[in-house]
């Protein structure tokens, strides 16, 4: 019982703590009343190893039999509204 109270404790303050990193830092704004946890969440941000997601390289280009155009999304199948309504 008494793990199932701690550990919804630790959810609940690591869901804050990213609650307000989002809210704050991220945005590159100081946590109000706090600034010292703005700061440390920075930090620990700035130290976490992240992937770069601004290559040189151009995206590949699509080939264009892939696309489909808007028309082409119900091409072949029957209408519904006009196959009750034999002789009408």
């Amino acid at each position: 019982m008494w793990f199932l109270v701690v550990a919804m404790l630790v959810i609940l303050v690591l869901a804050g703590l990213v609650v307000l990193y989002v809210a704050f830092p991220h945005r590159g704004e100081d946590v109000p009343h706090v600034p010292w946890l703005g700061r440390v969440l920075r930090k620990g941000v700035d130290n976490a190893p992240t992937l770069d997601n601004t290559g040189d390289a151009p995206p590949p280009e699509l080939d264009s039999s892939l696309t489909l155009d808007l028309t082409d999304l119900d091409h072949g199948r029957p209408d519904r509204r006009t196959q009750g309504r034999r002789g009408a």
